[in-house]
Order: C-alpha cells, then sequence, then structure tokens
C-alpha cells in the first residue's frame, strides 16, 4: 500500500480525534491527557473514490528523559519515512510552541509534502489566530475541527491529489486476522517486533505499555496474515484508569474480530486465574487458539520438565484442551516460527468443511457401537448429520428426541469427531435438532 498518511505532532493537538474522524472509527484512543497514544495506529480511510491508510503517532517531545517518550519519538519518525503525505497537527488555542518548533525541525528534513493542520477551529476569530502558523514555512494551511469535521473536506481534497490510483489498498477482509492477547506484561509486542524484524511496537520493561490494538500485516516466509497486537488483559479489579479500561474493551473486541488467538503465557508465572479467563473470551467467542509460553529460557529445565509443564497446562485448560502448545522465547526468538505456523494450521482447521456424506459414514458407525443411552424408557435414534455454514465448526445432529440427549454424550461425540477430524485448537459446538 503506498498511499499512506501520518499524522504527527506535539501531544495532546487532537491528533488520535482527527485519526477516528478520517477513519470514521473509535480506533485510537481518545482522552484528555497528554502521551495517551503510544504506538503507531493503522486504519483505512476514503475519499472520493480514493483509499489511503492513516497512521496515527504519539505526541513528539524532544529531549525528554521518560521511557515512553524515548519510544515515541522513535515511532514517529518511522511513521514519517512510511507514510506519503504528513499532516502536522497543531492547537490553535495554545499557539506556537517550543514543542511545535522541534516537530517542525524534524519535518524539514523530509522531501515529502506536508499540511499543517490548525486543529480545534470552530470560529471565526480561531481562524484568524492560526495565521501564526505560517511561520513554520512547511506547507500549506488548513483550519480544521477533529471534532466535528468542519474543514477536513477541504483538507482532503488537496490531499488525494498526492496520490496515485494504482496506490490504493488491496481489499484484504478475506487474509487470516490473528490476534496476540495475554496479560500485560508477557511479551506480545516483543513477539510480534521479533517476528516483523522491526520496532513496530513499543516494548518497555512496564506492564501495560500497549493501550490500543494494532494490526501488522505479515507477508514473509510464505506467509500471509494480519497480526494484531493486543493491550493486556487485567482483572476488573486491577483496572483503575478509564484508560486502562478502554484497552480491555479494545482487546476483547479484537479477540471477537480475530480468526485465531496466539495466547501467550508467562512461563515462570504459569496459567493463573487471569489467564483463564482471557482464554474462557477466546473459547467463548469460538475462535481458534494456540498457547505460547513465553520466556521459556528463564525457566530450568531438565528431562521431563517441558512434558510436565504442558500436562499441567492443559489439565487447567479442560474441557477444551486440544490445543497446541508451544515453548517459546522472543528474547531468543525461538520457536516463534513454529507458533505462526501452528496459527495458520489452525486457521486451516477452523474454515475446513467436511462433505455431508463422509461425516454420515463415519458419525453413523460411531452412532451403531455406541448408541446414546435410553432416558425415560425412551430410545434416542439419531438419524443424519450435516456441518453447519457458519464462521466456527458447527454440527448438527438430527434425532426423534434432541431434548434427552445428555452433555456426557454430546461431548463423546465431538471427542469422536475431533479423533477422526482434525480440528486441533478449534472449539466445536454440537446441536441436536429434531428431524
Amino acid at each position: 500500500m503506498s498511499n499512506i498518511v501520518a499524522i504527527v505532532g506535539r501531544p495532546n493537538v487532537g491528533k488520535s480525534t482527527l485519526f477516528n474522524r478520517l477513519t470514521k472509527s473509535r480506533s485510537a484512543i481518545v482522552e484528555e491527557q497528554s502521551g495517551v497514544t503510544r504506538d503507531r495506529i493503522y486504519g483505512l480511510s476514503e475519499w472520493n473514490g480514493v483509499e489511503f491508510s492513516v497512521i496515527d503517532t504519539g505526541g513528539y517531545v524532544q529531549g525528554s528523559e521518560d521511557i515512553f517518550e524515548e519510544e515515541i519519538r522513535k515511532q514517529v519518525e518511522i511513521a514519517i519515512e512510511e507514510a506519503n503525505v504528513i499532516l502536522f497537527v497543531v492547537d490553535v488555542m495554545v499557539g506556537v510552541t517550543d514543542l511545535d518548533e522541534e516537530v517542525a525541525k524534524l519535518l524539514r528534513r523530509t522531501k515529502k509534502p506536508i499540511y499543517i493542520c490548525a486543529n480545534k477551529v470552530d470560529n471565526t476569530n480561531r481562524q484568524l489566530d492560526s495565521a501564526e502558523f505560517y511561520q513554520f514555512g512547511l506547507g500549506e494551511l488548513f483550519n480544521i475541527s477533529a471534532v466535528n469535521g468542519s474543514g477536513t473536506g477541504e483538507l482532503l481534497d488537496v490531499m488525494i491529489k498526492e496520490f496515485t490510483p494504482e496506490g490504493a489498498p488491496e481489499d484484504d477482509s478475506a487474509v487470516p486476522k490473528i490476534a496476540v492477547v495475554g496479560k500485560p506484561n508477557v511479551g506480545k509486542s516483543s513477539f510480534i517486533n521479533a517476528i516483523t524484524g522491526e520496532e513496530r511496537n513499543i516494548v518497555t520493561p512496564i506492564s501495560g505499555t500497549t493501550r490500543d490494538s494494532i494490526d501488522t500485516r505479515y507477508q514473509l516466509f510464505g506467509f500471509d496474515f494480519k497480526l494484531i497486537d493486543t493491550a493486556g488483559i487485567r482483572k476488573k479489579a486491577k483496572v483503575h484508569e478509564d484508560l486502562e479500561f478502554y484497552s480491555v474493551i479494545r482487546s476483547i473486541r479484537s479477540i471477537e474480530n480475530s480468526d485465531v488467538c496466539i495466547f501467550m503465557v508467562d512461563a515462570e508465572e504459569g496459567i493463573q486465574k487471569q489467564d483463564l479467563h482471557i482464554y474462557y473470551v477466546i473459547e467463548k467467542n469460538k475462535k481458534g487458539v494456540v498457547v505460547l509460553i513465553n520466556k521459556w529460557d528463564l525457566i530450568e529445565k531438565d528431562t521431563m520438565k517441558a512434558k510436565e509443564y504442558e500436562d499441567k497446562i492443559r489439565a487447567q485448560l479442560a474441557p477444551f484442551n486440544d490445543v497446541p502448545i508451544i515453548f517459546t522465547s522472543t528474547l531468543t526468538k525461538q520457536r516463534l516460527h513454529k507458533g505462526l505456523e501452528k496459527a495458520m494450521e489452525v486457521y486451516e482447521n477452523r474454515v475446513q468443511k467436511i462433505p455431508t456424506s463422509k461425516l454420515n459414514d463415519f458419525v453413523q458407525d460411531v452412532i451403531e457401537r455406541n448408541p446414546p443411552p435410553a432416558y425415560k424408557g425412551k430410545y434416542i435414534k439419531i438419524k443424519f448429520v450435516t456441518m453447519l455454514p457458519t464462521h466456527s465448526p458447527s454440527f448438527a445432529f438430527f434425532c426423534n428426541l434432541p431434548q434427552y440427549i445428555r452433555d456426557p454424550y454430546k461431548r463423546f461425540l465431538e471427542n469422536k469427531i475431533r479423533e477422526e477430524f482434525n480440528f486441533e485448537g478449534v472449539p466445536i459446538r454440537i446441536f441436536f435438532r429434531k428431524k
């Protein structure tokens, strides 16, 4: 995708509000405090038939010793390198500041088209005040209000002239979506950075660094899918900031919008109650799952350590424990690609369709050998089974008395289906209906 717009500026000028306005979404968190956006956030936008990508960046701060602001500077610089057009957002209510000057110095190094967006211009007086931003000498000035959208149409009319039709983003709705989920600080962003080979996401030793859910298109080594890095999910009791609450909601939405979840667990901590909550969200949404035990390099190992550890995890994940478990280390890059391979295998398992004739031949043989037990003196006869046209694997069994089928027999049929057909890592549903 060559049509890319980067939104840059100092903290708290309304960059994320403009991003949400252009993408017609609420992908970027907006809060009345500086430093909310930390990573680059990507979204798609369209104007007059021209499609383009938009990058929202964290607020640029020069010379700060804050660990986040140092990392944010790197992210802004990478976004400027990636973009074709740069929107330099400033705040007309505050006027020109030293930080605005620092951003302007950075932008003067690039030869890419730059548009100055004087934000929060929602009356005539503020239109006059915005003239001071011409002193940057960077490009055309547009008076906009990201909150109500005034002035953005004129900006987009001029901006899309910089684009070429060939650069429009391709339709990637059919591309598999893999979400990387887990508690805070288990190594989700480190995993994506290690896989992509670039500092795509901010990584610090402080848990909760990632606040938004971020998409990365991965097209290397024969793979083609979207990786979604999500903010760590904490217990509700530990979610004190409104900001973190939004991050948890976004993580859950990322699970809902994904096909497969790479569920990361800290090897030193093991699976705890909060890990199980995340796992149940994945299972409830009927998403494929691969369990990555990260930081395995920190564990003292003997011959049976991995097997014992795996057995313990499967016991904790029961009853749905037919999932691949891989021991990895994002630090040493140990078995990371195996994790991706497994995720794609699980995706294929999830989308497979079993022909009705093949399914019936197998199931009828199983039922003949182990018919459903009689209930209240009634004998249950299962006549037919078919796979339903749903996003996740679902099977409908047609019988004379569906209300008398007990849960143990449902689990028996599910286990037999799993033994015959490969549904590793995928929750399946079984329904009994009146024939």
